[in-house]
């Protein structure tokens, strides 16, 4: 089982914690289940950069980043080395520990 954090960049939210997620299943879906409003425009099918995110710890729990992921990551807004696309951070290996921050989504309002 995993335990997930979500962090925010944007001001006024707290972290939220989601223990015992079972694998098998992206980023995007967990936060999703839980109430995380995280923007997913092309339905989690890696075709956008929506569901955009930094992954601060547990790396070696999701999928390797790959070329397609890789092209999208390029056209989101401020990505860094640890950004990755939420859809296709699928939950891989025995379960541990993962930490994330979702960009300030109000900057994609009018978009």
């Amino acid at each position: 089982m995993y335990n997930i954090t979500f962090k925010f960049e944007q001001k006024g939210l707290e972290p939220i914690v989601i223990n015992g997620v079972e694998g098998d299943q992206s980023i995007l879906e967990v936060a999703l289940k839980n109430d995380i409003d995280l923007h997913h425009n092309c339905g989690g099918v890696c075709a956008c950069s929506t569901c955009h995110l930094y992954v601060e710890q547990g790396g070696e729990l999701i999928e390797e980043l790959s070329d397609k992921e890789e092209d999208f990551i390029d056209r989101a807004l401020n990505p860094r080395l640890s950004s990755r696309l939420g859809c296709q951070c699928i939950l891989v290996g025995n379960g541990g520990n993962i930490e994330v921050t979702l960009p300030d989504q109000t900057q994609f309002l009018g978009e």
